[in-house]
């Protein structure tokens, strides 16, 4: 048996339109949501119900008082002039210029003192060398100065024991000065090792008293550098 639609009765044809309806009236429930307006009624909120009236009660209002304007001093009606009774000395200005009164000094009658001159000249420019003791009568007494400076070094000469134990070798430059006086200052020391320049500065304070190097006649400091060597031996 075939089962008969009725056109008439047709539950499909209609179902375009009544989803445009539905559509429709979802925007507008959902736009009127969206534009409504609410309003706080007009009840006067009273923001300090929360504040503890206790630190309402120590709170107290001052009062910042304004400074007074200075007092204006009037002016004296009457204005007093008052002599001035007291004189003053004038000054003097002498002349510095020279008439044909005016006795001149003679050049010769003025003494000049002399500064002494305090300079150092190295060893090797110096016009007479440091005098070492037992140099006196070398016709060469530089020479004989750099000779006698290691004859010293050898007869002094100590190897310290710790830098032997500890294997230290190398070499120490030594720099002093021969003052003006021909005692030996300012020593300096440079070496791989504290001990080695202990020692070295040993030997060199060990150094006689010499007479000083001269420049054009004046005794001057003269500076003199010499390395000494320390090496073990196998």
């Amino acid at each position: 048996m075939e089962v008969k639609k009725n056109p008439k009765k047709d539950l499909n044809k209609s179902s375009g339109v009544f989803f445009a309806a539905g559509l429709a009236m979802v925007l507008a429930l959902t736009y009127v949501a969206l534009e409504w307006k609410t309003f706080y009624g007009t009840e006067f909120i009273n923001v300090a119900q929360n504040v503890d009236e206790e630190l309402i009660e120590e709170l107290e209002l001052f009062e910042i008082e304004q400074p007074k304007p200075p007092e204006q001093q009037a002016a004296p009606e009457v204005i007093e002039v008052v002599e001035d009774e007291v004189e003053v000395e004038e000054s003097v200005i002498e002349s510095t210029e020279s008439d044909e009164d005016t006795e001149v000094m003679e050049v010769e009658d003025v003494q000049f003192e002399e500064e002494p001159v305090d300079v150092e000249v190295p060893f090797a420019v110096i016009e007479n060398v440091p005098v070492f003791p037992g140099c006196e009568n070398e016709k060469d007494k530089r020479a004989c100065f750099n000779t006698m400076m290691q004859k010293h070094i050898v007869k002094n000469f100590r190897y310290p024991e710790i830098a032997q134990e500890m294997g230290v070798q190398g070499r120490v430059s030594v720099m002093f000065t021969i003052q003006k006086d021909g005692s030996i200052g300012n020593v300096r020391m440079r070496g791989p090792d504290k001990n080695l320049e202990k020692e070295a500065a040993r030997i060199i304070g060990k150094l006689p008293k010499m007479t000083p190097g001269n420049q054009r006649g004046t005794p001057v400091r003269v500076p003199f550098a010499i390395p000494i060597t320390f090496k073990l031996s196998n």
